[in-house]
């Protein structure tokens, strides 16, 4: 197989999956995989994809949201810092809801609050939930493939049946002007209206998230506290003028 054939074929798989990975493409191309990878470094030399841990993704877009395979990879150390921190923020007897997200995913091993309720649309989190023996319930809905998040009309009408004393949502940006935003309007919907249905909020966004800005909007900056593991001097000015900051 030409060279530039399996160029076409490895950014046709990524269009229809969003994220590959090296083995899957080397089975599909009938190659090695060191072939693949000169073939990744190839395509991201010239703006096509990126690498990430054992694969690549497409370039990020504002209306793209990453695969959850490329954000379990990345930054792990600071969400796990902000997820220790939003863990803290749980207190016993409390009914909670969890976004789906890696760094949402990530509070569930801190969580030691005691007769705690959760409710999410993360598929991963229910399971490390039950797991851990705390009262979970799963919305139902449809199954985002990348994300393994449940979203759509089936999950708002079923999120309607809770009331929530604190919510900890994922977020793709966070910018003084724009808000909360996240590439995925279904599920900016979710996001939004878990929100409305808590006393309080919680966005979990590590630092780099600080300064960007996504496809579909959240809600503004003061109606939720940031936990993020640090924020630049510069930004932490502009954000505190508009919302409480839980730092590590």
């Amino acid at each position: 197989m030409l060279t530039e054939e399996r160029y076409n074929l490895i950014i046709q798989r990524l269009q229809e999956r969003g994220v590959v990975k090296l083995k899957e493409l080397a089975d599909l191309l009938e190659a090695s995989e060191s072939t693949i990878r000169r073939d990744l470094i190839d395509l991201e030399g010239r703006q096509l994809l990126k690498r990430i841990h054992g694969g690549a993704t497409l370039l990020n877009q504002k209306s793209q949201e990453p695969g959850i395979e490329e954000k379990t990879f990345k930054n792990v150390q600071q969400k796990n810092v902000v997820a220790r921190m939003a863990a803290k923020e749980i207190l016993d007897g409390e009914c909670i809801y969890l976004d789906a997200g890696t760094t949402t995913m990530a509070m569930i091993p801190y969580i030691e609050a005691k007769d705690v309720t959760v409710v999410t649309n993360g598929l991963s989190h229910v399971e490390a939930l039950v797991s851990k023996r705390i009262r979970s319930y799963l919305l139902g809905g449809m199954m985002k493939i990348h994300t393994k998040a449940v979203i759509g009309s089936i999950a708002l009408q079923n999120l309607d049946n809770f009331r929530f004393d604190k919510c900890f949502l994922g977020t793709n940006g966070v910018d003084v002007e724009m808000g909360y935003t996240t590439p995925d309007p279904e599920e900016a919907l979710i996001k939004r209206r878990a929100h409305q249905l808590s006393g309080k909020t919680y966005v979990l966004a590590d630092s780099s998230k600080i300064g960007e800005v996504t496809f579909a909007k959240l809600f503004e900056l003061k109606e939720a506290i940031l936990i993020s593991e640090s924020v630049s001097e510069r930004s932490r000015r502009s954000i505190a003028q508009k919302t409480k900051i839980i730092e590590g």
